[in-house]
């Protein structure tokens, strides 16, 4: 049986259609591609500024621990502490882990702090590629961000715990 007067529509997008659509899409791109290309760079940022928070924090902690164990001078492996095996300086201040309680750092000692300080799953500060870049200025452990090839800083200062964060 035949039907008659039956019409078919057309399938598919004509070409007007298509280019308009196409047109919006590239529009959107224009917008959406800035504001990507920014969350990589916000998110470097924000990793920086928590591990110099967990830093700081850890470091107030090491001291908190120091002076609720009744010190008052300097000490090794501190009880109650992470590993209780930070050192600390004669005013309670993380100074590494092999002994020295000095608060004149160097890079091993600065490598020591933060491994001591932040603990498991800290961001790395040796061996191939690590997060951070340790350096010494000024008595200063200097910990440079390598991801994002920018120089940001975060730095910590044995004498009296400060930590300071250079985001660039």
């Amino acid at each position: 049986m035949r039907q008659v007067g039956v019409k078919h529509g057309h399938q598919g997008f004509t070409l007007i259609e298509l280019v308009v659509v196409i047109a919006i899409l590239a529009i959107l791109a224009a917008f959406a591609l800035p504001r990507f290309a920014q969350l990589s760079e916000q998110a470097h940022q924000s990793s920086i500024r928590a591990t110099s928070g967990a830093l700081a924090a850890g470091v107030a902690l090491a001291k908190t621990q120091w002076v609720s164990n009744g010190f008052t001078a300097a000490t090794t492996n501190v009880q109650g502490f992470g590993n209780d095996d930070i050192d600390v300086s004669d005013e309670g201040w993380p100074t590494g882990t092999a002994g020295s309680t000095s608060s004149t750092m160097t890079a091993a000692t600065c490598q020591e702090v933060w491994e001591g300080v932040l603990q498991s799953n800290a961001p790395t500060v040796a061996g191939t590629d690590p997060d951070y870049a340790i350096t010494v200025t000024g008595g200063n452990c200097v910990f440079t961000y390598q991801a994002d090839g920018q120089g940001s800083t975060i730095e910590y200062d044995a004498d009296n715990g400060e930590i300071s964060t250079t985001i660039n």
